[in-house]
């Protein structure tokens, strides 16, 4: 399988459809079928299918095709991704934060 490029924004932009967010929470329980994600939902194959094409393009979904039937599973790959930015612009405004408390206890002592 050839690497791909996962970036925060393209798992924040397949979050932000709320179909595939019930798809992934879905997911999240136990792997499906298309077909049994497709029925309560109340949507096509074909519509299922194409979401989870961009589940499967940012590391939130895989699917493997045994026989006739495409089984998908939770991808935490795309989470990673999201966790390590959130962190990224976390940790310098703890620092910050941090600094600005210190400051405030030399003022107060």
């Amino acid at each position: 399988m050839p690497s791909r490029e996962i970036t925060a924004a393209a798992v924040l932009h397949a979050l932000g459809d709320p179909t595939r967010r019930t798809i992934v929470e879905r997911l999240s329980e136990r792997p499906h079928s298309v077909s049994a994600l497709a029925g309560p939902l109340g949507i096509t194959l074909t519509a299922v299918a194409q979401h989870l094409a961009v589940l499967e393009a940012c590391g939130l979904a895989r699917t493997e095709k045994a026989g006739r039937v495409r089984t998908c599973m939770i991808d935490t790959e795309g989470l990673a991704v999201v966790q390590r930015w959130i962190a990224d612009r976390r940790s310098p405004w703890e620092t910050k934060l941090d600094r600005l408390g210190e400051l405030l206890d030399e003022e107060d002592g």
